[in-house]
C-alpha cells in the first residue's frame, strides 16, 4: 500500500517532464532507490574537479556539433566523416534515452574494449566514455557508424572527443585508479536530500561506512564504502539514475579523499559504524532521543539495507552479506537472542498510521496524539490511500514509541494500524482539501507544541493510552464547568472526575487531571481538545491547553 504511494509521490508532482530512472540489473529492471562532515578543503578539491569535467563534456559537446556539420556536408559516411577530429582513447556518446546508467553503457560498449571511464551527462542524454586505447576507441566509432549500436534498447551515436582522457578527482597518472569513497551531485533537487535518503541508495548496492552532504556548489556528497570494489558496483548501478521519479539525477565520480572525516550524526553526516555519535549543538536545535542512554560494550549487529534490490540485481550484496532486518543496529545487547526484530527500533523516521476516521482525523489531530512520543515534523495524508497519512517524527526512536503505544487504539470507532514507514522523508506532493476543509499536508516542524526540543524534554513521560489524563498550561482561573463545556462544543466524550493540582503562588497557569469512563474515550478527548487555545479577557495571548495521558489510573 505504501510503495505505491510513495512511488506516486517522489515525481516532483508530475510538472518534471522526464520519466524516472532506475538502477541497473541484469533484467533491466527498474529500481527505485535513498551524507557526512567531510574537512572543507576536500569539499573545494572536489568541486573544483566537477568544473573541470563538466567543462570536459562540453568540449565534447562541440566536437559532436563539427562532426554533425561534416556529415552534413557530404561526408561518405559516420565512419569516415568522424576521422574530421584526430582519433582519441575518449568516445562522445550520443541519442542516449532518459533511463540510461552507467552499467548500460559499460554491458553495450565493452564488447569494443576495455573502458577504464565513464562520464555522465544525464540532463544532454549524453556520454563520455574512455577506453584503454585509441584503437578500442576505433572500434566503437567505426562500428557505430557502420551499424546501429543500441544502449539501454535506444540506438546510439558516437564520434571521438576532442580529449584524450577524461579528467577525474583521483590519482592522475593512473587511469585505472578507483576510490572507496565517491562523489555524488544531485542534480535537479527538487526534494531534500539527507543521510537517510543517500543510505537507502546506495546501501542495497554495498556497505556504507561514511556519508557526508555539502551544498556549496549545487548539492553533492561523498559517500565511503568498505571496499573499492562496493563503490565500483554503486558507481556502475547508480550512476545516471534518478533517486526520485524525474529529479535528483545522480552524477557519481571517484572522489579524491579515502577516508571521511565525521564528527556527528545527523541529516548531513553519518557514521555508520558509530551509530551513537550525536551531535550536541550549544542553546539550540533537536538531539536525537537515547532511550537506553549510553550503548552496551557488547557491541552490534551488521548493518542492513532499507532499500530491497531485485533478487536478480547483479550488483545486490548476496543473502550472506546482508540480511534483510533494519539499518541501525538494536539497542538491545547480543546476549539476549531471543529478542524478536518486531521489538527493534524501525528504521525510519517516518511511520505509516491507517485505519483513520475519514471525517474525523485531520493533520493537526494526528499532531496532538503524535507529539506525546516524540517532535512531529510533518503529517501527509495518502490521498491514493483513503483513512491513511504518512507521519514524519524527529527521529527513529520517537517513530518506535509511537508504533508500541498507539498501534491498535480505537479513535472515533476506527482501529488505528500504526508501523514504521519504508519512506525516508514526507514529500509535500499530491496535496488535497480533507472533508472537513483543513489541508492533506502540514508542517509541524517550527511549532513550539512539540515537546521534545526545548531544554524541559527530560521531563517527558513516555506514558500509554490511559483513562486519565493530565492537563497543564490551562489559564489560572479554568474552571470544571468550562472544561466540560469544551468537551460538549466539541463533541467528545465527557470527564467523570476533575482534580485540580495545588498551585504555586507564583504559579500563572493551571494543571491537574481529568478522568474518564474508558481509555478510547480519554483517547479521543485528547485527539480533538489537545493545544487547544483558550482567550481570557483583558490578556491579549491565549493560554494553549495541553494534555497527555496520566500516571495515574484513577482518581
Amino acid at each position: 500500500m505504501e510503495e505505491k504511494e510513495d512511488g506516486g509521490e517522489g515525481g516532483g508532482g508530475g510538472d518534471y517532464h522526464r520519466p524516472a530512472k532506475r538502477l541497473r540489473t541484469e533484467e533491466g529492471a527498474a529500481v527505485p532507490r535513498e551524507l557526512e562532515d567531510g574537512e572543507e578543503e576536500d569539499e573545494e578539491e572536489e568541486e573544483g574537479e566537477e568544473r573541470e569535467e563538466d567543462s570536459a563534456g562540453e568540449e565534447a559537446v562541440r566536437s559532436a556539433r563539427v562532426v554533425s556539420r561534416s556529415r552534413r556536408s557530404g561526408g561518405k559516411d559516420g565512419a569516415e566523416d568522424s576521422h574530421h577530429i584526430p582519433p582519441s582513447p575518449v568516445v562522445h556518446v550520443r541519442g542516449l534515452c532518459d533511463a540510461v546508467v552507467e552499467a548500460d553503457l559499460v554491458e553495450a560498449l565493452e564488447k569494443f574494449g576495455t573502458i577504464c571511464y565513464v562520464m555522465m551527462m544525464p540532463f544532454k542524454r549524453q556520454a563520455l566514455v574512455e577506453f584503454d586505447s585509441v584503437e578500442s576507441a576505433e572500434r566503437c566509432v567505426t562500428c557505430g557508424g557502420r551499424e546501429p549500436v543500441y544502449i539501454a534498447d535506444q540506438q546510439a551515436f558516437f564520434n571521438f572527443s576532442t580529449s584524450q582522457r577524461i579528467t577525474r578527482p583521483t590519482n592522475a597518472d593512473d587511469p585505472t585508479s578507483k576510490n572507496k569513497v565517491l562523489l555524488l551531485s544531485i542534480q535537479n533537487p527538487l526534494y531534500p536530500i539527507t543521510t537517510d535518503v543517500l543510505y537507502t541508495v546506495c546501501n542495497p548496492v554495498g556497505n556504507v561506512l561514511r556519508i557526508v552532504i555539502f551544498k556549496r556548489n549545487g548539492i553533492q556528497a561523498m559517500v565511503e564504502f568498505e571496499s573499492v570494489e562496493d563503490a565500483q558496483k554503486a558507481k556502475l548501478a547508480l550512476n545516471g539514475a534518478d533517486i526520485y521519479s524525474g529529479c535528483c539525477t545522480l552524477k557519481i565520480e571517484y572522489a579524491r579523499p579515502n577516508r571521511l572525516n565525521v564528527v556527528r550524526n545527523d541529516n548531513t553526516s553519518w557514521d555508520y559504524t558509530k551509530p551513537f555519535l550525536l551531535h550536541r549543538e550549544r542553546g539550540k536545535g533537536r538531539q536525537r532521543q537515547a532511550i537506553l542512554g549510553e550503548h552496551p560494550s557488547n557491541g552490534y549487529g551488521p548493518h542492513c539495507p532499507l532499500l530491497t534490490l531485485p533478487t536478480n540485481s547483479r550488483y545486490r550484496r548476496s543473502s550472506e552479506q546482508v540480511q534483510d532486518m533494519i539499518s541501525y543496529p538494536p539497542l538491545l545487547p547480543k546476549t539476549f537472542p531471543s529478542t524478536s526484530s518486531s521489538s527493534l527500533l524501525g528504521s525510519s523516521s517516518v511511520a505509516m498510521v491507517s485505519g483513520l476516521h475519514p471525517s474525523k482525523m485531520n493533520c493537526s489531530r494526528i499532531f496532538n496524539l503524535f507529539c506525546l512520543y516524540g517532535n512531529v515534523e510533518k503529517v501527509k495524508f495518502m490521498k491514493s490511500v483513503p483513512g491513511t497519512a504518512l507521519v514524519e517524527m524527529g527521529d527513529e526512536y520517537a517513530v518506535d514509541r509511537a508504533v508500541t503505544h498507539l498501534n491498535g487504539i480505537k479513535v472515533f470507532g476506527k482501529k488505528l494500524n500504526v508501523c514504521v514507514s519504508k519512506q525516508q522523508a514526507v514529500i509535500p506532493s499530491q496535496v488535497f482539501e480533507l472533508a472537513d476543509c483543513s489541508s492533506s499536508y502540514q508542517d509541524f516542524s517550527l511549532t513550539r507544541n512539540n515537546r521534545f526540543s526545548s531544554a524541559h524534554s527530560s521531563r517527558n513521560i513516555i506514558q500509554p493510552p490511559a483513562a486519565v489524563l493530565h492537563f497543564y498550561n490551562g489559564p489560572p482561573t479554568l474552571t470544571q464547568h468550562q472544561l466540560l463545556k469544551l468537551c460538549s462544543e466539541h463533541s467528545v466524550p465527557s470527564f467523570i472526575k476533575f482534580k485540580v493540582f495545588d498551585a504555586k503562588p507564583s504559579s500563572k497557569t493551571l494543571s491537574g487531571l481529568l478522568e474518564f469512563d474508558s481509555k478510547t474515550e480519554a483517547i479521543e478527548a485528547l485527539t480533538v481538545l489537545n493545544h487547544h487555545q483558550i482567550r481570557i479577557p483583558g490578556i491579549s495571548n491565549p493560554f494553549t491547553l495541553k494534555l497527555c495521558f496520566s500516571t495515574s489510573s484513577h482518581l
